[in-house]
């Protein structure tokens, strides 16, 4: 896949492209990043043309944007689809806090989107209210910059997640650095803690599924929520899997959406 830069009011969008077919849009969680969703894009290539995006704030985007209202990253995906997919319908495919901001594009523009997937995301809201200032305090504990990668796995750990971080380190003259600002993070999520957006989710008319870890982070009672406001969305547990489903069971995951998009 070729890294390709979208830009919009200021912003530059980072993204890794490439396939042909019906268009994918990958939008990535919290802290994430575009690298992370590489094991999906890989196996959707043969058949689809696939964009996975390094959301505002992340990655190789613009570090510290201005706006990170929940509005800008739907006009983000806006920007990505107009400019990389000719404005045509796709198949928005989000984790966490990237599944928020598809489930808002497919409310909000429902001839663009084909088929959405949620993983681990929910409608937002319901979060202890300073949850937001204890995920930015975590990721401003770190001690960066990190002399090597060494250095970042013996303090991130070697779960998939924290795998996932120590190889999308940037490389600086005095070390190793993340691909995010934490005060950054904390302002993002607080747009999507600050508000349960359930008109929103009842007017989406796209076929959708929705993808829990069997040991993942979403309330059972958002989840039955969710499917008794919308009866006809398709709902999957994968076993032995936590909030990262698509890193911690990649395999079982990529089969679930392929299934989903082969329907």
């Amino acid at each position: 896949m070729r890294r390709v830069d979208v830009r919009r009011d200021g912003v530059t969008l980072s993204c890794l492209d490439g396939g042909t077919g019906d268009t994918v849009v990958l939008l990535h969680g919290l802290a994430g990043s575009a690298r992370e969703m590489l094991a999906p894009a890989e196996s959707l290539l043969p058949n689809h043309h696939v964009i996975a995006v390094d959301q505002r704030g992340h990655g190789h985007s613009t570090r510290r944007p201005q706006d990170l209202s929940r509005q800008a990253y739907v006009d983000d995906v806006l920007a990505v689809v107009d400019h990389l997919a000719a404005g045509q319908p796709v198949t928005l495919v989000g984790q966490s806090m990237g599944g928020h901001t598809a489930m808002l594009v497919a409310a909000r523009h429902p001839g663009l989107v084909r088929r959405l997937v949620m993983v681990e995301a929910g409608v937002g809201g319901d979060a202890p209210e300073d949850y937001p200032a204890k995920l930015g305090g975590w990721f401003a504990s770190w001690p960066v910059p990190f002399p090597d990668l060494a250095a970042a796995t013996d303090f991130l750990g070697s779960t998939p997640i924290a795998l996932s971080w120590s190889r999308d380190l940037e490389e600086r003259a005095d070390g190793l650095w993340p691909r995010f600002e934490p005060d950054v993070m904390r302002a993002a999520i607080a747009a999507v803690a600050e508000e349960a957006r359930w008109e929103e989710w009842q007017t989406i008319k796209a076929p959708t599924l929705l993808v829990r870890g069997q040991h993942g982070t979403m309330k059972t009672a958002e989840v039955e929520r969710m499917r008794a406001l919308r009866p006809d969305v398709q709902h999957v547990v994968v076993p032995n899997a936590g909030h990262d489903v698509h890193l911690e069971q990649h395999g079982a995951w990529t089969r679930v959406l392929n299934a989903f998009l082969d329907r």
